[in-house]
């Protein structure tokens, strides 16, 4: 004995599988980031030094996202809190199994239907992929430190110039992240419709104006208005200037090396990448590592011998940290205490 289907159950079938097929099933809801959500004036500092290191080189400003910066912000707590990219085959831009999300080990986990970039979609309303850069130290990080770094390591400047990989893209989101010893950034290119975040204590106040009414005017009083309004008009008339010429706009000051002198009693760490060789070869090295965005590097003269330096500090540890970094690009680099 057959059983009849109902007529609408086959439309039902019918439609979702036209739905499936053709890529048309409704997005799962997108979870909002919290209202309470801030970013700290240290993060809106680093926002700040970003963009105006692009500015510089006469790139746009990006814009601040409340989604990408509630990405960051979460994503350099996981690091801090529960060190996802300490599992060996596991980088900075892991995340960890103790959050809302789903965890992941990068690179091992890479692949064509997860990926790590997606972050912004599971945690936000962004829709566009976001990219990381991170930072870390042993101490708590300094921003200072943070965007000297970036800008030292063409992979980290290649996103913060849009070069390289990056060249003819347009960043119109950034989200800043920093917690203790970790920092990072997320670039996407998709505007962020949740707009931009607050600073904390700084939290906009909604304030309902009463309002206004419309002022009742006396016969004299509305005579007198017309005739202040007709002199007005015929002053005007008179009164024409010849439009002022638009001022011209100063082009930005070219970058120049670095050439403070170290005061009496101050010391100083230079990391060093290239060492004693003729003087043309050290200006067309250093000329090359301008181009590349190495802003802080600059010749160092000690007894008569000029060296490269790259960066410099005012504390050890944090010249430690940097060399590390350094090696990976300039195996010979090594600090000089000057």
């Amino acid at each position: 004995m057959k059983m009849k289907v109902p007529r609408f159950l086959t439309v039902l079938v019918i439609c979702c599988s036209w739905m499936i097929s053709s890529g048309q099933m409704p997005e799962k809801t997108a979870k909002p980031v919290p209202a309470s959500f801030c970013i700290s004036s240290m993060e809106y500092k680093l926002y700040n030094m970003i963009n105006a290191y692009r500015q510089r080189y006469d790139l746009p400003p990006i814009p601040l996202s409340k989604s990408l910066c509630f990405v960051a912000s979460t994503h350099v707590k996981d690091l801090f809190f529960h060190h996802p990219d300490q599992g060996g085959s596991c980088n900075a831009h892991s995340w960890s199994d103790q959050g809302s999300w789903k965890p992941f080990c990068y690179p091992r986990d890479e692949n064509k239907k997860n990926s790590v970039w997606d972050k912004p979609k599971e945690l936000t309303p962004y829709r566009g992929k976001g990219y990381e850069i991170v930072y870390w130290e042993n101490n708590a990080v300094v921003i200072d430190s943070i965007i000297t770094f970036w800008k030292s390591m063409d992979y980290f400047n290649s996103f913060l110039m849009n070069t390289d990989k990056w060249q003819g893209k347009k960043w119109n989101a950034i989200g800043i992240g920093i917690h203790e010893n970790y920092a990072c950034a997320w670039f996407g290119e998709l505007p962020d419709p949740e707009g931009e975040p607050f600073i904390c204590g700084q939290e906009p106040q909604k304030t309902v104006s009463p309002p206004k009414e419309k002022p009742v005017l006396t016969e004299k009083k509305e005579t007198e208005r017309k005739d202040v309004i007709k002199k007005d008009v015929k002053k005007k008339d008179v009164d024409i200037k010849a439009p002022s010429e638009p001022k011209k706009k100063e082009k930005p000051a070219e970058p120049k090396v670095n050439s403070e002198n170290t005061g009496p009693g101050k010391e100083y760490y230079y990391i060093i990448v290239k060492g004693i060789a003729p003087e043309k070869e050290l200006h067309r090295f250093l000329r090359d590592l301008q181009s590349k965005g190495y802003s802080s590097s600059r010749l160092l003269e000690k007894n008569g011998k000029q060296r490269v330096s790259i960066m410099e500090f005012q504390a050890k540890s944090k010249a430690d940290s940097a060399l590390r970094q350094v090696k990976k690009i300039w195996q010979d680099a090594w600090i000089l205490k000057q």
